[in-house]
C-alpha cells in the first residue's frame, strides 16, 4: 500500500510505525508542518492500561517509552489549604518533545520517511496519488477542513479558558488545586513527566478571566500573575512558557470518520477534555484499532469501515464521560463550598465512570474516611 499521512504528531507516527513494522513493502510518507524538535506544551499522561496496549502493539516503542517514565498511582486534590491523597490510579508522565523524539526514531528506523516543514494544501491530489490518507493534523485539522462536507463535523468551543506551562516544581502525582481569589476560582492540573519538570495546566470560568484583567495583560505579566495565584503551591518555582497561551477548549466529534480512501486520526477525528485523560493516549490507540482494522479486512474501504464500527462506540463513551468532567470544571466556583475531603470526592466521582464502590476497591481508607466525615 502506499499510504499518505498528514500530521507528524503521536497518531500519524504511531500509525505509520505499526503498518510499516506489519508490511515492510508498505511505502508510508509523512508530512509535518513544523520542525522535528517543534512541540507545543510540555507532558502527556497515559494510562496502565494504555501502557498494555502499546506494549502489545510494538514492543520497541514501547521499551523506549516506559524508560522516560515517571510514574505514580496517587491523584492529590488540594484545597483551602488541604490536600486530599487517592490511590489506586495508574498513570505516567513523559515529556511530548521526548514522545515525539522516540517516534522519529522509530519511524527512520522503519523507513517511513517524514518531510518535516512541509505545507501540504492540495489534499485531492494527495488522495488521488495513493491507497489511503489519514489526516492526524490535530485539533484545527485541514483535511477535516477540506473535506468538511464529508465527514461532518461538530465543533463546540467551550467557555473556560485554559493555559499551558511548566514548571520545576516536581508534583509527585495527578494533583488538582483550587485557588480562590478575589477575581474567581483557578484550578491548576499539574503532574511531573521528569525528573525536572512537571505540567501546570490553569483553568478558569470567563467571568474570572474577564476580572483578572487578562485581556489586557502581557504574557509576561500572565505568568507571573498565575504564578502568585499558585504561590503557596509552586514554592518559588516560576511558570514556565512554550508559546504558552490562553485558549478554549475545542470539542470535536465527526459524523463520518473517513470516506473514500481518506480517513482522520487523533485529534482531528475527536477530542476529549484534558481533565479526564490525555489526547496522546486516544490517538495512539486510534492507530492501534485502525492498524487492526487493516489486518482483519481484505481491502481498504472495509478496514475503514470496521475501524469506525469498532472504534466509534469507545469514543463516544470516553467523550460522554470526559463531557461530564469538563462541565463540572466549568462549574467548579459551585463546588468550592466543599471540605476539602467532600471536594476530592466529587472529583472523583463526577464523569460517572467512578463510583464508590470502585473507589474502596481502589482506596478503602480513603473512603471511610470520607463516610465519617473525617479530616484527613
Amino acid at each position: 500500500m502506499k499510504i499518505t499521512i498528514i500530521g507528524g504528531g503521536p497518531a500519524g507516527m504511531y500509525f505509520a510505525i505499526l503498518m510499516k513494522q506489519a508490511n515492510t513493502t508498505h511505502g508510508i510518507t509523512i508530512y509535518e508542518r513544523n520542525g522535528p524538535d517543534d512541540t507545543f506544551g510540555w507532558g502527556v499522561v497515559f494510562s496502565g492500561k494504555t501502557l498494555s496496549n502499546l506494549r502489545a502493539a510494538d514492543e520497541a516503542s514501547h521499551a523506549e517509552i516506559t524508560r522516560n517514565f515517571e510514574a505514580w498511582d496517587n491523584v492529590d486534590v488540594a484545597h483551602r489549604g488541604e490536600n486530599i491523597s487517592i490511590h489506586g490510579n495508574s498513570f505516567s508522565g513523559i515529556a511530548r518533545l521526548r514522545l515525539l523524539k522516540i517516534l522519529q526514531q522509530r519511524c527512520e528506523a522503519l523507513g517511513v520517511e517524514i518531510r518535516f516543514r512541509t505545507e501540504v494544501t492540495d489534499f485531492d491530489s494527495l488522495s488521488a496519488d495513493c491507497d489511503l490518507l489519514v489526516g492526524a493534523d490535530g485539533v484545527n485539522s485541514f483535511v477535516r477542513q477540506t473535506f468538511n462536507d464529508q465527514f461532518l463535523p461538530d465543533l463546540s468551543v467551550r467557555p473556560n479558558r485554559y493555559i499551558w506551562y511548566g514548571t520545576n516544581q516536581l508534583f509527585h502525582g495527578l494533583t488538582l488545586t483550587f485557588r480562590e481569589t478575589p477575581a474567581g476560582v483557578f484550578a491548576a492540573h499539574s503532574y511531573k513527566f521528569d525528573k525536572t519538570t512537571s505540567t501546570f495546566i490553569v483553568e478558569c470560568d470567563p467571568r474570572t478571566w474577564q476580572q483578572a484583567g487578562f485581556a489586557e495583560m502581557s504574557e509576561a505579566d500572565t505568568r507571573a500573575y498565575l504564578a502568585g495565584v499558585f504561590a503557596p503551591d509552586l514554592n518559588g518555582q516560576p511558570l514556565l512558557s512554550n508559546n504558552s497561551k490562553w485558549l478554549n477548549f475545542l470539542l470535536v466529534m465527526n459524523a463520518r470518520w473517513s470516506f473514500e480512501n481518506v480517513v482522520l486520526l487523533g485529534d482531528a477525528l475527536h477530542t476529549a477534555h484534558f481533565s479526564i485523560g490525555s489526547g496522546t493516549k486516544l490517538a495512539m490507540e486510534d492507530a492501534i484499532a485502525l492498524k487492526q482494522s487493516f489486518d482483519e479486512a481484505s481491502d481498504a474501504a472495509e478496514a475503514l469501515r470496521r475501524f469506525a464500527e469498532v472504534r466509534q462506540p469507545v469514543i463516544a463513551d470516553y467523550q460522554a464521560a470526559a463531557y461530564d468532567s469538563m462541565v463540572w470544571f466549568e462549574n467548579a466556583r459551585e463546588y468550592m463550598r466543599l471540605s476539602p475531603i467532600e471536594l476530592a470526592y466529587a472529583l472523583m466521582t463526577r464523569s460517572g465512570k467512578v463510583d464508590r464502590e470502585s473507589l474502596r476497591r481502589r482506596d478503602p481508607d480513603f473512603v471511610a474516611r470520607y463516610e465519617s466525615g473525617a479530616k484527613l
